[in-house]
């Protein structure tokens, strides 16, 4: 029997992969679930052991939650990078550390196929396969669920011809759950129009009353939640996830261009990663140079754009983070924020790094730095050619 190492997650594509590969395809199916921060222990071995229920030959779980913080994380808050200003890239990034997970098992276990349950209409595919065509060019790459264009529909009544016993009203929805978010797609993100019903988020809203959070950054990097001190960043963004999405903080359903040149819609709940980045942009407003942030709007956005369409690979990304990761040296204090049902508000911030220092003056009241007499001085010089423009032009226009 042909070897293949399935990227597995346990939800309804991965299923029917399992299935259809061992029982139609013939094949040694080897299973994988790569752990990115968003299954507790108690689902990891509910996944496997519905996993040997599928008849898998061999299951594992890779724990790659840290490289993935590491390696991208830590850089989209460093950028606050949010694509069409609104989107975290919460499945984006978990994708690429999860393909490369799997290409190394794959290679590991000498596989002679490795699998994925990505449709034929996402991004997901392209990101998967390109990772594998780059670190296991030898192995071969199969896609059912692409390959047999099935609708979610056909593959529930495959899966119920199988004998496979699981929750098919729930499954009527894709959920991908990370540490940086978790996404939601179902028939209402297939139109223009439909917003998710509450009972399709994962996390039900169960805080009603007002609070007031501190987070805590050093060098870039979310560090203390309140009076709270964590050993890692990782633990930081679980606990803040923990306290805010029950507040029903981050939800909203992004629109954008894929891969592949179509419009999609997918939604996601990410209170952590949204309040993050919003207090992480608020603390660099106050301890970078305009030009440091100018700089970095326009390398953070080509960079959660290639990131998101799968090219974590590419060694340009690796000279962004360079970047990125030398931008952060001053960027460390707290930022006030107040959550509120659906909705949080970033009040302010305390850093010894604060550019907004009273030693220099006051905007819109007074100065210490300068004269009258300077702005004077500075005004006409830095006008000069601009006036020099109007009075060569004003007559022949």
């Amino acid at each position: 029997m042909k070897k293949v190492v399935l990227a597995y997650s346990g939800g309804l594509d991965t299923t029917f992969c399992a299935i259809y590969l061992n029982k139609v395809a013939g094949m040694e199916v080897h299973a994988v679930t790569v752990q990115t921060g968003g299954f507790s222990e108690a689902e990891l071995k509910n996944i496997e052991a519905r996993a040997y229920r599928l008849g898998v030959a061999s299951y594992r779980v890779v724990d790659v939650t840290s490289d993935y913080y590491e390696n991208c994380i830590r850089y989209l808050v460093f950028g606050n990078v949010l694509k069409n200003a609104v989107y975290p890239l919460s499945v984006s990034a978990e994708r690429m550390v999860q393909a490369i997970a799997v290409a190394k098992a794959a290679k590991e276990m000498g596989a002679d196929y490795v699998a994925h349950g990505s449709t034929g209409a996402g991004n997901d595919q392209v990101r998967f396969d390109m990772v594998f065509q780059s670190m296991i060019p030898e192995v071969g790459i199969i896609t059912p669920i692409r390959d047999l264009k099935l609708s979610r529909d056909a593959e529930i009544s495959f899966l119920k011809e199988h004998g496979v016993e699981m929750n098919f009203e729930k499954a009527q929805y894709s959920i991908n759950k990370g540490l940086w978010g978790t996404s939601v797609g179902g028939k209402e993100t297939l139109n223009s129009k439909d917003y998710l019903p509450e009972s399709a988020w994962p996390t039900q809203i169960t805080e009603t009353e007002t609070r007031q959070i501190e987070l805590v950054f050093e060098k870039g990097e979310l560090v203390g939640v309140s009076d709270k001190e964590f050993s890692s960043p990782v633990e930081a963004i679980q606990y803040l996830q923990c306290i805010t999405q029950p507040y029903g903080i981050g939800r909203d359903i992004h629109v954008g261009d894929t891969i592949i040149g179509i419009k999609g819609r997918v939604g996601f709940e990410a209170a952590a990663p949204m309040i993050i980045i919003k207090a992480h942009h608020l603390m660099e407003k106050h301890t970078l140079t305009k030009w440091q942030l100018y700089l970095k709007d326009q390398l953070s956005a080509w960079y959660g754009n290639w990131l998101h369409e799968g090219q974590m690979l590419d060694p340009a990304m690796r000279n962004i983070e360079a970047f990125l990761l030398d931008s952060q040296k001053t960027v460390t204090g707290k930022v006030f924020v107040t959550l509120e049902p659906k909705r949080f508000t970033v009040t302010g911030i305390e850093s010894d790094h604060d550019l907004m220092s009273s030693k220099f003056g006051s905007y819109g009241e007074m100065n210490n730095g300068w004269s009258g007499d300077d702005v004077k001085g500075f005004a006409k010089i830095f006008g000069n050619q601009v006036g020099i423009w109007n009075k060569v032009n004003s007559s022949k226009i």
